[in-house]
């Protein structure tokens, strides 16, 4: 429970005696203390809500203008955002325009949608590019933090070696709210070390905090994992993707999305499907071949499943992608693949973790081999071509056109209930956030030059 916010949603609207009175009921809901620290405790949160809201009144305009926030009016569940669909593509579309209103440089940046970003290094000897990439734990998992850590080490690997690069190195953010067990710290961290030695990365850094320090009550963990890897080649971005092209995709059992989906509808064998770090033994096969240079584009089938990345891919580079549902329903775990049609959610909507390389026709073969030599499974699923457009062609040798939901097919009870549709207003909430963004640009430009002086 967040106090600062319970109490900003209703400060105007409650006398302050009674909403020092109900906060308190709320804290002890959570912490086992007497009524009148708890009274005091619930005094002091309002007091400190109170004394920033003096700001307003502040003589100094600019310092009141930098501290307010864009808003957008559209919450992020009302947008999607982080549910991998339609809307959550489109935020982050204004995430990089932010991003690139900076006019720094790189090779890879948010403005590609990639999974990471790199810049070449000044080398005296030879080029060198770096990737960084990073990626928050799956916000089910919060109760079951080893596989949280271990998913989502193994996300940010991933996200490495899709660029071509050989990861190096394992950074890790941990923040445990006031009331959560310190022994989910190291559940974590231990779920990160797992990965961190079948694949011989070292962790070498981290943080680790409270959510929201004081003001937030009970045990709801969030956290983030980073990393870094390197090449002597350049990066295997989408953009590289060219007509004549074969797509090939490796066997996907899941990550946290397939994890939570088992946990919570109670398919708990599938979570051993999972525990695995064949995507990093695929890529350093690749390595050990030498053949990353070759490989025109690499992605993992995760933000939003096939349909999401296939169509970032086509809008991103402007070529066509046919794929064969056959083929890509092979390339799903049979556990994996059994409880997601059980369950009726949609095996191209959802993250199910596979190497998707494109790759021109004449090194198919040894592509193949170097993965299969490392014991994980690889098949052709499609072209690429000049339609401009993703394509499925069916079982029954209908088409459809890939596109991605408003939001990721939805894996658990409450998603269901959320829905997958896209709002009648989409357009208009988009203007909105368009908006929003826009007025964050200025606002940044504003501080830079009063820091600058001009």
């Amino acid at each position: 429970m967040d106090m600062e916010g319970y109490v900003r949603q209703r400060l105007d609207s409650y006398n302050e005696n009674d909403l020092k009175d109900l906060l308190s009921q709320r804290i002890r809901e959570y912490k086992n203390i007497s009524q009148d620290k708890s009274l005091l405790m619930a005094e002091s949160v309002i007091d400190e809500v109170k004394t920033t809201l003096n700001l307003k009144n502040a003589d100094d305009s600019f310092l009141k203008e930098i501290t307010e926030v864009p808003k957008a009016d559209i919450a992020m569940g009302e947008m999607g955002v982080g549910s991998r669909g339609a809307g959550d593509f489109f935020v982050h579309r204004k995430i990089a325009e932010i991003v690139s209103s900076t006019n720094t440089s790189s090779l890879v940046n948010p403005s590609e949608q990639d999974d990471g970003g790199v810049v070449k290094a000044n080398s005296p000897n030879d080029e060198l590019y770096i990737t960084t990439a990073v990626d928050g734990i799956h916000s089910r998992l919060s109760e079951y933090p080893f596989l949280g850590g271990f998913h989502v080490t193994r996300a940010t690997l991933r996200d490495i070696c899709v660029m071509g690069a050989d990861p190096v190195s394992i950074l890790s953010d941990v923040h445990l709210a006031d009331d959560g067990d310190v022994g989910k710290i190291f559940d974590f961290t231990a779920g990160v070390a797992a990965v961190s030695e079948l694949v011989d990365v070292p962790i070498v850094a981290g943080s680790t905090l409270r959510v929201g320090g004081d003001m937030v009550l009970g045990d709801r963990f969030v956290s983030a994992v980073g990393s870094v890897g390197v090449s002597n080649y350049p990066p295997t971005a989408r953009k590289g993707a060219t007509d004549g092209d074969i797509i090939l995709l490796t066997e996907g059992s899941g990550g946290g999305t397939i994890t939570t989906t088992a946990l919570y509808n109670g398919f708990f064998d599938v979570i051993w499907d999972t525990l695995n770090v064949n995507f990093v033994q695929a890529s350093h096969a690749l390595f050990e071949a030498d053949l990353i240079k070759d490989i025109h584009a690499i992605t993992d089938v995760t933000n939003g499943g096939l349909r999401g990345d296939a169509h970032e891919i086509s809008n991103t580079t402007g070529v066509g992608l046919e794929f064969y549902e056959e083929k890509i329903r092979k390339m799903v775990a049979p556990n994996v693949l059994n409880m997601l049609e059980k369950l009726d959610i949609d095996p191209l909507g959802v993250s199910t973790d596979s190497l998707m390389l494109i790759v021109p026709p004449e090194i198919v073969d040894d592509v193949k081999n170097a993965v299969s030599s490392a014991g994980v499974d690889i098949s052709e699923i499609g072209v690429v071509n000049t339609s401009g457009e993703p394509i499925l062609i069916k079982e029954d040798g209908s088409s459809d056109k890939l596109v991605p939901l408003f939001r990721e097919a939805a894996y658990t009870k409450i998603k269901k209930l959320v829905g997958e549709t896209t709002p009648e207003d989409f357009e208009i909430m988009k203007e909105k956030v368009q908006k929003a963004s826009d007025n964050a640009i200025c606002k940044k430009e504003k501080v830079i030059n009063h820091i600058r002086g001009n």
